[in-house]
């Protein structure tokens, strides 16, 4: 599902609000929690999962076109990890 059937669906299901409102609700969830990712914390959204950040550490790696090493810096990724709730309906759904 792509962000603008993700908007159309909840307009539809709240009663016909306005694209436009819907559309800027949903960018500012998404916005929250990136900032809050980005300041180190997590989100959780109860019965769907958590967004968190995990920390890589610097190392080498190749660069698989010429096999040349390459220094790879430190850096924060982001991760999401399902809720029980979520795992157990995707399951369930088969």
């Amino acid at each position: 599902m792509t962000r603008s059937e993700f908007v159309a669906l909840l307009a539809l299901r709240l009663d016909g609000m306005a694209k436009e409102k819907v559309s800027k609700a949903v960018d500012g969830i998404f916005t929250h929690i990136a900032e809050g990712l980005e300041a180190g914390n997590r989100a959780e959204l109860r019965g769907i999962g958590s967004f968190g950040t995990r920390q890589h550490t610097a190392h080498q790696g190749r660069n698989p076109r010429t096999g040349a090493a390459v220094d790879v810096k430190a850096k924060r990724v982001p991760f999401f990890r399902a809720g029980k709730e979520l795992r157990e309906r995707v399951n369930r759904a088969k």
